[in-house]
């Protein structure tokens, strides 16, 4: 979730010349923008279907290629990196010669991919899931610091194919590219028997085993089999200690069948709503869940890295790490549908992480609580459709925004809400974040969306800034700390009135206190109680966004013009922002038009349910990291608001 411009939200780098980067922008050439839909070999971002393990994610195109898969973590170095380069590795199992299959979709309840296909001489049906399995004592392959669950992830990538009807000849294709497209892989067969086959490079070995007899190619090991119906055949691609994969095709599909069962009973402990959204909801509880780094607790913003918020531009970040920003959304979204066990796994991590030396947590951290995040580029792959520079890590890791506190000290209020007291190791946290805000809410800052121009006081960051001393003083209450509650109100009170004084112009909230510019993010003061709903300043500035801040009715964080970010390039409207302004338009009683916004949201996600970061309105097409946890969330908490708002009416 982009929230920066030189780093959207998870934008997260400097700029490219002030890192000697040799990109070429739009402002360098004046060549015209890019649609969105401009011809390439490169499959629209929304078309991947995501597969996730809780340890790693994949995503498979249309055409049954894994062309994104990082192993064993989200953050490791990508074995299959075709989302970002061509030749950067990928792994189809298919019928030979066809790329469109009949149909795709979810098993219900489930992050397993099916995929029904249709050629001249049959049917065939392809199953394909990072599978999870019985917990079997201590995980080496990715350690884990919070309590183990019952199952865990296989640590690997299982597939089968199934013939429905006539027959079809199947192809299986595996090109590992280690280290993000820079070593190609060493194959072997195992045991001389043509079924297994180890793939080795950049200090990594993965094994393919399948009931397919296998050929090696150079890089790559391929086998071709004529299936007849009724018959199915698999293949496993394994990083697990000692390279464990079935043996045999009635091993590969148990491990399917575990996988489906392990998500359709974490599915049955979330509390979903019996309304028409249900379905929507329910695909962004299993995406965030799928985006869940199990070992830790943590949460990644994003499953990829570079994936573009301006078509062929240098909008590009690595999202697989966890924001601190994030973590008031998946608080409100975990406790909303009744998870709270993913919710004390979050905080917990929150409660592990360390702080700069004032106290402060930085604005993101590594899936395992690393700190830094050095940010490199990699100039040797081409981009998604030719976007460059493709970014490894991510430079804002050490900024300074004053808006995390609030986010930090948001979620903590709504566990501690929700858990009926405050964990002991969680007062320490409230104290250095109170603390911290107390001391640089008068402080200008680059922003919620990190811009480039000469730091403003912007109403945004002294909006959460509010919201951290508010939590704060509602916190200390719940302790019994008077001293300390009446001390942090006085504060935020202090913040209220200043906002109000110099952040307000023509009775609208505005970017920062020397602009009329709107932004997004004000929003906020809606989503988090800044003001009363009947306030006429916060209807004003819903109202202002709503008819001023869209393009084809969907919400822009601002306008490039009125905003020095620094960079080139048309934005997409931004996806958590339309969500923003439902939950906003819901606040101010403007409930009909909150639900039409709400349709069109749900009705421009991907074929999937998915969402990227932006939606381009000329085009129909998502850009930005994919899938975006931030999105998801957003969705659910609107959904939420709406469906609250029609069960209270239905009881009146």
């Amino acid at each position: 979730m982009t929230i920066g411009a030189e780093t959207p939200q998870h934008g997260g780098s400097r700029h490219p010349a002030e890192r000697g980067s040799n990109v070429t922008t739009a402002s360098d050439d004046d060549a015209p923008p890019r649609s969105a839909a401009a011809p390439s070999p490169f499959p629209p971002i929304a078309d991947y279907a995501f597969l996730s393990n809780c340890h790693t994610g994949a995503l498979i195109a249309p055409d049954g290629s894994v062309d994104w898969l990082c192993v064993p973590r989200f953050d490791s170095p990508s074995v299959f990196g075709s989302l970002l380069d061509r030749e950067a590795g990928m792994f189809r199992i298919g019928p030979f010669g066809l790329n469109v299959p009949a149909s795709r979709q979810y098993e219900p309840g489930t992050n397993i991919i099916s995929a029904v296909w249709n050629t001249p001489t049959g049917w065939v049906n392809v199953r394909s899931a990072l599978t999870m399995g019985p917990t079997r004592g201590e995980d080496t392959v990715t350690p884990h610091t919070r309590p183990p669950a019952d199952d865990d992830a296989d640590h690997m990538l299982v597939r089968t194919v199934t013939c429905l009807d006539g027959n079809v000849e199947v192809e299986l294709v595996c090109e590992p590219v280690f280290d993000y497209g820079r070593a190609p892989a060493e194959w072997v067969l195992v045991d001389g028997d043509r079924h297994t086959a180890d793939a080795s490079g950049a200090g990594l070995t993965l094994r393919l085993q399948t009931d397919m007899a296998l050929g090696i190619e150079g890089g790559r090991v391929r086998a071709r089999h004529m299936l007849e119906k009724g018959e199915t055949l698999y293949c496993a691609l394994t990083w697990a200690a000692e390279l464990a994969a079935p043996e045999t095709t009635e091993e590969a599909v148990a491990q399917l069948d575990a996988t489906a069962v392990f998500w359709r009973r974490w599915f049955s402990h979330a509390r979903f709503p019996d309304h028409r959204w249900r379905e929507a909801i329910q695909r962004s509880a299993l995406t965030i869940k799928g985006l869940t780094y199990m070992p830790t607790g943590a949460t990644v913003a994003a499953l990829t890295t570079s994936l573009p918020e301006t078509p062929g531009g240098e909008r590009n970040w690595d999202y697989r790490y966890t924001w601190m920003r994030d973590s008031t959304f998946t608080l409100q979204a975990l406790h909303y549908l009744n998870l709270d066990w993913e919710a004390d796994e979050f905080m917990q991590f929150v409660a592990d992480l360390e702080s700069n030396g004032d106290g402060a947590l930085q604005i993101m951290y590594g899936i395992d609580g690393t700190r830094d995040l050095t940010e490199s580029t990699r100039d040797d792959l081409s981009g998604y459709a030719g976007a460059r520079p493709v970014r490894i890590g991510n430079g804002a890791f050490d900024q300074r925004q004053n808006d995390v506190f609030g986010a930090v000290l948001d979620s903590i209020l709504l566990h501690t809400v929700r858990g009926k007291r405050l964990p002991r190791r969680l007062w320490p946290l409230v104290q250095q974040q109170a603390a911290c805000a107390s001391a640089v809410w008068r402080d200008p800052d680059q922003g919620i969306w990190e811009a480039r121009g000469a730091p403003q006081h912007y109403v945004s960051s002294k909006l959460m800034c509010w919201v951290a001393l508010d939590r704060a003083s509602k916190i200390a209450g719940i302790r019994g700390d008077r001293a300390a509650e009446d001390t942090w109100r006085a504060t935020a009170e202090e913040i209220r009135a200043d906002i109000l004084a110099h952040g307000v112009k023509k009775g609208v909230l505005r970017q920062h206190y020397d602009t009329e510019a709107l932004d997004a993010s004000t929003l906020l003061a809606a989503v988090f109680g800044f003001l009363p709903r009947g306030d006429v300043r916060l209807r004003a500035t819903v109202d202002a966004i709503a008819n001023d801040l869209t393009e084809d009715g969907f919400v822009l964080r601002y306008r490039t013009g009125e905003t020095d970010d620094g960079l080139s390039g048309k934005e997409g409207s931004f996806l958590i922002c339309s969500f923003w302004l439902v939950s906003a338009l819901t606040v101010v009683d403007q409930v009909q038009e909150a639900t039409d916004l709400m349709e069109r949201l749900v009705s421009v996600s991907s074929p999937l349910g998915l969402y990227a970061e932006e939606f381009d309105t000329s085009t129909g097409r998502h850009l930005g990291n994919f899938p975006q946890a931030f999105s998801h969330l957003a969705l659910i908490e609107a959904a939420g608001r709406i469906i609250l708002h029609e069960r209270m009416r239905e009881l009146m």
